[in-house]
């Protein structure tokens, strides 16, 4: 789960990490207000919206006078934010963070990951920031510092120092250099995050350590801890389909392609993704569900599949060992008499009671494309995708 730039600023702020003053506004007028209480000469206008690139892409602004903050402002508010990682598509702007500007000195990139490799948390920084880390992988692969934190003693403070010498920081700001690593690696922990990103973390000419911007994502699995980071979840920044996926506790990602996935296992689904686009075809979604595929939530799994109108052909492809392929028919039988599905309907059974499950779905009498392995499923998929022929077609 991934929460917007003021959030995560609030929750750093709280482990010790130094941040510039800033509000939050909903309005044109409620930002200029807010920056008269915060006072000072110029300020910034930031758009939240969860994606990187947002000042290229026109959503951080400097404004020196009132007039200037509601221009921005209404520039911003309502309209789709396009950056690299949005997508065409782009992120509507409901909120915008006013923040006071600060005389910057130098630039620090600072980000904390999980390092699945190692299985530890991952320091990455560079004293080249302002840049997306790929970029300063690219063109400055020579200044990336990193540094893997032992889990059994946490980052101790003579290692966040040899950060801070390898980042040619000044002798007098190693102390807030440390706190401010240590108050990052404290929220990533504490809180099971799974990236903590501040870029531009800045060096300013009165001799102060700040994050001048800053991203959070956690581990949606572990948020039942933390219901204080539940609510910070913003639906109008997700996929409409992932949201409604994940409200239903299944694992869904929207993709561009029309043929529809219902898979249950990550990996099959992966193996399924992948034959569909070895058939010529373009797979829709990538929909887990997960061990517990009862006849409703196979339901639930059709109807959030047909609520993409990309979607041109559903292939339901089941493994079954925890599951049973007669429960699984029973769900896409039961599916396709209270779901409107207009489009052709595979399905590849195999495992637990496969021959109970393929005859529910030969007794129906509904139009259902079987296949016997993958690849057949994947190539009658595209087939009938690609097939003027109607959705009736029944392929035995």
């Amino acid at each position: 789960m991934d929460i917007h730039e003021y959030q995560a600023k609030e929750i750093l702020s709280n482990f010790g990490v130094e941040i510039p003053a800033g509000a939050l506004a909903y309005s044109p007028e409620q930002a200029a207000y807010r920056a008269r209480e915060m006072g000072g000469e110029k300020w910034i206008v930031k758009a939240q919206v969860h994606a990187g690139g947002r000042g290229k892409a026109g959503g951080v602004k400097l404004c020196d006078t009132d007039h200037e903050i509601q221009a921005a402002c209404e520039d911003m508010f309502g309209k789709k934010l396009v950056t690299h990682q949005t997508g065409p598509e782009g992120k509507g702007i409901y909120r915008v963070y006013v923040e006071a500007a600060v005389p910057i000195d130098r630039e620090i990139y600072l980000g904390f990951v999980l390092d699945r490799t190692s299985q530890r948390i991952m320091i990455v920084a560079s004293a080249e920031g302002g840049m997306e880390i790929e970029e300063i992988s690219e063109n400055k692969p020579e200044s990336i510092v990193r540094s893997t934190v032992e889990p059994a003693v946490g980052l101790r403070d003579f290692q966040a120092r040899e950060i801070a010498f390898k980042l040619d920081i000044e002798p007098g700001l190693t102390q807030a250099m440390v706190r401010t690593l240590q108050g990052c690696y404290r929220a990533f922990r504490e809180l099971d995050a799974t990236m903590v990103e501040i870029n531009p973390l800045v060096i300013t000419a009165d001799n102060r350590v700040l994050a001048l911007d800053a991203k959070m994502t956690f581990d949606d699995n572990a948020l039942f801890r933390h219901p204080q980071i539940s609510e910070l979840r913003d639906k109008s920044q997700e996929d409409p389909r992932e949201a409604r996926a994940a409200d239903r506790g299944l694992s869904y990602v929207g993709l561009d392609g029309n043929i529809g996935c219902i898979v249950n296992g990550a990996g099959l689904a992966m193996a399924t993704m992948d034959t569909i686009k070895l058939a010529g075809g373009e797979p829709a979604n990538f929909l887990d569900i997960g061990g517990g595929a009862t006849p409703e939530r196979v339901a639930k799994a059709f109807r959030l599949v047909m609520s993409d109108k990309n979607v041109q052909a559903v292939l339901v492809n089941i493994f079954a060992g925890i599951n049973r392929c007669d429960w699984v028919a029973e769900g896409v039988v039961q599916a396709l008499k209270e779901v409107k599905v207009e489009v052709p309907v595979i399905v590849r059974l195999a495992g637990t009671n496969v021959e109970e499950g393929q005859k529910i779905l030969a007794k129906s009498g509904l139009p259902i494309i079987r296949a016997t392995t993958l690849m057949e499923a994947a190539e009658r998929s595209v087939s009938a995708w690609k097939s003027d022929n109607s959705p009736n077609l029944k392929l035995v």
